[in-house]
C-alpha cells in the first residue's frame, strides 16, 4: 500500500485578472490560493523561462505562505504555450501488463510522440471536448510533466537535474478508436497519432509547476487519477521503466530542448481500455501528484446538443 503524503508547498503558475495579460504567480497547494511573485515582469511562466529569469536565484529562499491571495485571479495553464510537448510511451510496467504486453527486456529505450501545444493544451477547470461517439473511446492517461528550465542538446542523465525547472500535472487524453487504421499499405501507417492524441484540449496540464528547488526529485511522490469518485490511477512515479532524468537525456538526443518545453513521463495501469471504460460528457476527471498539485478538468461534447424535431 502507497502511503498517502498530505498535499503542502506551493508552485509557479499563470493566471489573469479579468481581460487583463498573462502573469506569473504561485499557487499555494493547500488552499489554492494565488498569490504575486515578486519581481515577477511581464507574461507568464512560459515567459520567464523563455528569457531565462533566474527564477531559483531569486525565489529559492521565498514562501508564499501567509501571503494575500490576488484577488480576481483565475488560474490559467502554467505554460501557455511550450515550444514542444514531448510524450513518452509505455513508461510504467503495470500498463504495458494491462494492455496484454510482456515486460521490457533490459535493452528497452524512451520512444516519444508529440501533441500540438496551442490546441490541445488546457488549464485547471478548462473542459476536455470530446467527441460523444462511443467509438471515439476517449481514455485518460495521469502524468508527471517534466519542465525544462535550461535548453539544451545531448544532456546526459547525470545532469539532468540542472536543466530542470519543475514538475507538473499532465493528463495525456487519448481517443483509442481511431488509434488504429485498418487496410493500411504498411505497418508504418497502421497507427494514426494525431486522431488518438491531439485533438484539441487533450492535454490538460496545471495547476502549477512545482519548482525543482522546492521539490528536486518526484520519485517517491504517488500518481493518482479519479473520474468521478473512483480512483482508477495509483501509482508510485519513480515506478517509471525509463526515469525522469533519462526521459530528458533521451528526448535531448533527438531534439534540441528549449526552455519551457515539456515531457510527459507515461502512465501507470488503470487506463480505461483495458476495462471498455471509458469517459463521458459530464464526468470529471482529477489527476493528483503529491507535492505537484491536483489537477481537475470536466469532460463536455465538442458537439452541440441536437435539437428535438431536427433533422
Amino acid at each position: 500500500m502507497l502511503q498517502y503524503v498530505a498535499m503542502t508547498g506551493w508552485g509557479l503558475c499563470t493566471y489573469r485578472i479579468g481581460a487583463g495579460v498573462d502573469t506569473l504567480g504561485a499557487l499555494r497547494h493547500d488552499d489554492r490560493a494565488v498569490v504575486a511573485v515578486p519581481g515577477a515582469g511581464e507574461g507568464g511562466l512560459i515567459a520567464a523561462l523563455q528569457r531565462g529569469d533566474d527564477l531559483a536565484g531569486r525565489l529559492a529562499g521565498w514562501d508564499p505562505e501567509g501571503l494575500d491571495a490576488v484577488p480576481g485571479a483565475v488560474l490559467l495553464a502554467p505554460l501557455r504555450y511550450p515550444r514542444k510537448l514531448i510524450c513518452a510511451g509505455v513508461n510504467y510496467a503495470s500498463h504495458m501488463a494491462e494492455m496484454g504486453a510482456a515486460p521490457p527486456g533490459p535493452d528497452w529505450k524512451a520512444w516519444f510522440f508529440l501533441k500540438p501545444p496551442s490546441t490541445t493544451v488546457v488549464g485547471p477547470g478548462d473542459a476536455v471536448r470530446i467527441d460523444p461517439d462511443p467509438a471515439e473511446q476517449v481514455d485518460w492517461e495521469g502524468e508527471l510533466g517534466i519542465v525544462i528550465g535550461r535548453g539544451g542538446r545531448d544532456i546526459a542523465a547525470a545532469d539532468a537535474g540542472a536543466h530542470v525547472a519543475g514538475f507538473t500535472v499532465v493528463n495525456d487524453v487519448s481517443a483509442r478508436g481511431p488509434h488504429r487504421r485498418d487496410g493500411a499499405p504498411h505497418d508504418a501507417f497502421r497507427f494514426d497519432w494525431l486522431a488518438s492524441k491531439a485533438q484539441d484540449t487533450f492535454c490538460p496540464m496545471g495547476p502549477a509547476v512545482t519548482p525543482s528547488w522546492v521539490l528536486p526529485d518526484p520519485d517517491e511522490r504517488r500518481l493518482r487519477l479519479w473520474v468521478g469518485d473512483e480512483l482508477l490511477q495509483d501509482e508510485r512515479v519513480g515506478n517509471m521503466i525509463v526515469g525522469w532524468r533519462r526521459l530528458v537525456e533521451a528526448a535531448s538526443s533527438r531534439v534540441t530542448l528549449e526552455p519551457g518545453d515539456v515531457i510527459a513521463a507515461g502512465t501507470p495501469a488503470g487506463v480505461g481500455v483495458p476495462r471498455g471504460r471509458f469517459l463521458r460528457p459530464g464526468e470529471v476527471v482529477r489527476v493528483e501528484i503529491e507535492g505537484i498539485g491536483t489537477l481537475t478538468n470536466p469532460v463536455v461534447s465538442r458537439r452541440p446538443a441536437a435539437v428535438a424535431g431536427t433533422v
